[in-house]
């Protein structure tokens, strides 16, 4: 869910409109008209998934980034951009033309020496800069190099918690600064381009750590919310008796994924549609679970004071 958050906010950032909700649902159950938004958020946490496990064999680097890239933008808008490679052409940002452009990032043939600077920043161990700090610098020279044709904002989020994974000052991708960057969208913009046109890289700096340290704040409220939850959840089930089993799988899946489909939950729980109709109605009743769609058949459920956690943040 915290992996959900980043993506729907991040991709907020750029002008997508998928909400959390909407996130959860089965491609098809999304109006076709929402399908692009949709789409790219999926991708997002699938690059994140994917970055995380080859963080397993790969260092972080350019190699990885590009990979990663490769990911967000399959299938896509952007899908013809060269995903995955290193842009051998000028962009630009803001403007119809390079002429009236808000930033011209540097000249295609830079980037690769500036993405290779990257890496040996981030992975010089003599460098004894706190790592926050260094993240901060890795995101602003990222962004201001522009590597690729297309996704580079959303690449540059994801690689603040992929750097401190990476550092192990995060055990699993949940801090989430793209909220804070989304709440503050103007000021996150101002305080980029202060460092290139007035050298004030103190600002930015400043900026980024309060973004870490509400961030981190929020996150900890969250988590000890969703235990106060689980305590409370756990004790209304085993008034179920015999079904509390049940009951207790199910959940366990409802926090992986919130919004369910009762064919869905058969699947999980392996018995008869009956027996899980049953247990839906007790869940219902204890004002656990909420029935979304208002239909007959094809009844959806949402875990809802859980999905509210992230929601109403």
């Amino acid at each position: 869910m915290h992996i959900l958050k980043e993506a729907t906010q991040s991709n907020k950032i750029e002008g997508t409109q998928t909400k959390i909700e909407e996130a959860l649902l089965e491609r098809e159950e999304i109006p076709e008209e929402k399908r692009n938004d949709y789409d790219e958020v999926q991708n997002y946490i699938a690059a994140t998934n994917y970055a995380i496990d080859r963080l397993e064999i790969l260092p972080f680097s350019s190699r990885l980034i590009k990979e990663i890239h490769k990911v967000l933008l399959k299938g896509v808008r952007g899908k013809h951009k060269t995903p995955g490679e290193f842009r051998k052409s000028q962009n630009w940002i803001g403007g119809a033309t390079i002429n009236d452009a808000m930033f011209v990032p540097p000249i295609h043939t830079t980037v690769l020496d500036y993405m290779s600077d990257i890496d040996q920043f981030a992975n010089d161990e003599m460098n004894k800069l706190p790592d926050l700090i260094k993240i901060a610098l890795i995101h602003y020279q990222f962004e201001t190099i522009h590597p690729f044709l297309d996704g580079n904002a959303r690449v540059g989020r994801l690689l603040i918690t992929l750097y401190l994974v990476n550092k192990n000052i995060l055990k699993r991708p949940i801090l989430y600064l793209s909220d804070f960057f989304e709440r503050n969208r103007m000021n996150y913009y101002d305080n980029l381009t202060i460092v290139r046109e007035k050298d004030n890289v103190n600002q930015w700096i400043k900026f980024f750590l309060v973004g870490v340290i509400e961030t981190a704040k929020k996150s900890i409220y969250t988590f000890d919310q969703i235990l106060q939850l689980q305590k409370e959840i756990d004790v209304k089930i085993q008034t179920l008796g015999s079904r509390s089993v049940n009951a207790q799988k199910l959940i366990n899946a409802l926090y992986q994924v919130p919004i369910m489909g009762s064919n869905k939950v058969i699947q999980i729980l392996e018995v008869s549609p009956t027996t899980v109709m049953k247990l839906l109605r007790d869940l219902e009743r204890m004002n656990i679970l909420k029935e979304m769609t208002g239909m007959k058949r094809n009844k959806k459920f949402v875990f809802w004071e859980y999905l509210e956690l992230f929601v109403g943040e």
